[in-house]
Order: C-alpha cells, then structure tokens, then sequence
C-alpha cells in the first residue's frame, strides 16, 4: 500500500507525508478523533469560518517541522533519521489529548490533568502499540531530549504549533492581522550549542510574529463573546454533573455518561479510561445540549438554549478587578427575577479574569544570532519595537450577566 499520500491543505497547498509511522498514526483511531475536535472551540460563534479542526493543525504542524529540518541540515545541523521521525511524532501528536471544544472539559468534567497530561498518556499507549518506536518522540514531546533545539522546535516560542496555529486561524478567522510568515520565520532558524536562535536576518520576522500573536489573543482567542460562550459549555457541563451526582440521568452518549458519573483525576487515567476517553468529541456535547435543552432542570435547560440558539449572557470587560457589590446586585436580580436558588443564579452571574502576554522572556528566550557570531535576546536588539509591553501580562477582568 502506497503510504505517501498528498494531502491538499488551503494554507500550504500539498502536504506529503513523510514516512509509512507518520501515515499509520494519522490513520489511527486515536488521531482521526481529532476531525471531531474543533481547534477553536466555541469561536465559530463569533467567526463562523472557524470550524476548522486538530486534526488540520497537526498535519500543517507537520509540514513546518519537515520544513525546519530542511532548513537546518542544510545550514549543518546533523539531524539523524530516528531524530527527524522523533520529530514529527511529537508534532503530529502534540495536540491528541484535546477534549470536546478544545479547552472546555480541562476545566469542567475532567480535574487535575491538562490536555498535554492527556497527550502524553494517548502517546505512551500507542508507543506500545507501535513497537516502542515512539519513545524519542515522547522523550521530545517532554522536553528531556538532550539536544534541546528539538524540544523547542516542538514547545517553545517559535514553536511549530504556533508557527501553525496563528497562520491557519488567522485565514478561517478572517483576522488578518494574524497572518503570519511562518515560512521565513523557519527559513531563518539556526542552531547554537543546540539551542534554537534565528538568523539576525529574521529580527522583522520575529517582531510581526509576536505583535501577531497578541492581536489574535485580545481579537481572537479572547474574544468577550467567545469568552461567554466558552464559560457557559463549562457551566453545561458543571450542571450536568452536578445533577447526574444526585441521581437524575440525563441523556448522552455512554463516553459523556462515563465522564459525568465519575470523578475523574490524573491518577484515574488507566488505559481503559482513556479508551472512554477516545470515544469522546464535539458531537457528544453538542447532541447532549440538544436533548438537555428541553429537560426540566431551570439551569441546565436555560444555559443549553443560550449556547443552541446563540442567545448568550452579556459581558462587560473592565482593566480592574468587578466590585463585589456589582455582582451581588446582578445575583440578587436573577434570583428574584426567576424564582432560583443564589447558588442557582450563579451559572448566569460570575465574574473572571484573562491575561495575555505574547513574549514570555523569563521561560523561553528568542536568541537572535549575528553575522559575528554574537548572540543577543531579541528585547535588546529590536530596534524597531520596544517589546516590553509585550513580555508584561496584560490581566483584564469580566462580569456576565443576563441581558435585559
């Protein structure tokens, strides 16, 4: 069977798979899943182009990684054959451990494990599986690899899941201030005492990618309305476990009935439990919602209609923490209004806080590399862009409230 295939991508035109692992691992069930698993999570209802999915950001992250390693053997980096296969593994199954809508279970229905947690566990399964030979990529995937370039190539500030995602979000979005040059930014990596530094060449490059990635935050990824929108699926979820504790058995699939009756933590990721986890995705939420909407609990029946119907809460956005007085007005509002209990209220009335900050210099640095052979970090030597403000986090804090 011809395993090279060619796919066609609407950001980067034809993708080839490299190797025979890379095509069984795309085609297992695990990493099909991921057509299942919106990359943007509830943001389709602010954009609707953004329906597209994990499944084509990590093959588009695999097509920068074959770029990078291009880029660097040609400058004499030695990349051996089993790293360069680490490589991709880790890239294309970096993002495997994605719940339903992306972010939404990680805060919800499954406690104390993270999406990269998950990964990591989907990793190790199909490491045996596949006859140990994932075991570099997972070494990668954690950061342990000695030759840390690679690890940075795969989480790091120029990694190739943000050279990816702000590309291809920014063209399903519509955002065009997201529009990223990924290719040049690759085109100029370099590597020194195996750390990733980019070309003194790239210095522009480098600065549009990190004003970039902070207009798509505030624009995109933080965006009031998808905000809500994100906050009312946790309280769906919230809700219906909640209730399925006390004994009412909602309608759902068996892998979301799983995970609402049980509480699941990092420790109860046995293989099993991650098999009901595999069988999870968009659609089992999306067809629970449908059916809770018309279920005779006041709160779960009210928050799946907003999210349904688009009908959401409304948000106002201030640079300082909400005043307790303000939200204890809004609750006492509700309560009275709809005849419901405060705790009740407190699925439409509660406040939040974001923050952004583009440039983390503290964790991961970007080294720019001189003709001289001198290294510099990139906030000494943008002479275009004081970057400052762009390592600073900016926190900004919410209230949601029922329109009137």
């Amino acid at each position: 069977m011809n395993k090279l295939k060619i796919l066609n991508d609407p950001i980067y035109g034809f993708i080839t798979i490299p190797n025979s692992l890379i095509f069984d691992l795309i085609q297992h069930k695990y990493f099909q899943r991921l057509r299942r698993i919106t990359q943007m999570g509830m943001s389709y209802l602010v954009y609707p182009g953004a329906h597209h999915t994990r499944f084509h950001h990590a093959i588009g992250c695999v097509h920068l990684m074959q770029k990078a390693v291009n880029v660097l053997r040609f400058k004499g980096v030695t990349i051996s054959e089993d790293e360069e296969e680490g490589l991709y593994v880790a890239i294309l199954l970096h993002d495997i451990g994605h719940g339903p809508f992306s972010h939404a279970m990680e805060h919800s229905i499954v406690n104390g494990i993270s999406h990269e947690g998950i990964s990591l566990l989907f990793m190790q399964e199909l490491n045996e599986e596949f006859n140990s030979n994932l075991t570099l990529a997972i070494q990668i995937f954690k950061g342990e690899y000695p030759r840390k370039f690679m690890c940075q190539l795969v989480s790091g500030q120029l990694d190739m899941d943000r050279s990816d995602y702000l590309k291809r979000d920014s063209f399903y979005t519509g955002v065009a201030e997201g529009n990223i040059n990924s290719e040049r930014l690759i085109t100029m990596l370099n590597v020194v005492n195996d750390e990733l530094v980019v070309e003194e060449k790239g210095i522009y490059s480098v600065e549009k990618f990190l004003i970039a990635r902070r207009f798509m935050y505030w624009q995109v990824y933080l965006h009031k309305t998808g905000l809500v929108a994100e906050q009312l699926l946790i309280r769906v979820l919230k809700r219906a476990k909640e209730l399925t504790k006390k004994g009412i058995r909602l309608p759902s699939s068996q892998a979301l009935t799983f995970f609402l009756e049980n509480d699941i933590l990092h420790e109860d990721f046995n293989s099993s439990t991650l098999q009901i986890f595999a069988q999870l995705d968009d659609f089992d939420v999306i067809s629970a919602m449908k059916e809770w909407q018309c279920h005779n609990d006041f709160v779960l029946s009210k928050l799946c209609n907003m999210i349904i119907n688009r009908n959401l809460l409304k948000i106002k956005i201030k640079n300082k923490p909400i005043k307790l007085p303000s939200l204890t007005k809004e609750i006492e509002m509700f309560t009275q209004t709809n005849q419901v209990s405060e705790a009740e209220a407190e699925y439409f009335v509660f406040t939040g806080e974001v923050s952004n900050q583009a440039y983390e210099p503290k964790n991961k640095k970007i080294n720019i590399l001189f003709k001289s052979g001198k290294i510099q970090n990139i906030d000494m030597v943008s002479d275009q862009l004081n970057l400052k403000p762009l390592s600073k986090t900016v926190t900004k804090y919410y209230i949601c409230y029922p329109k009137e």
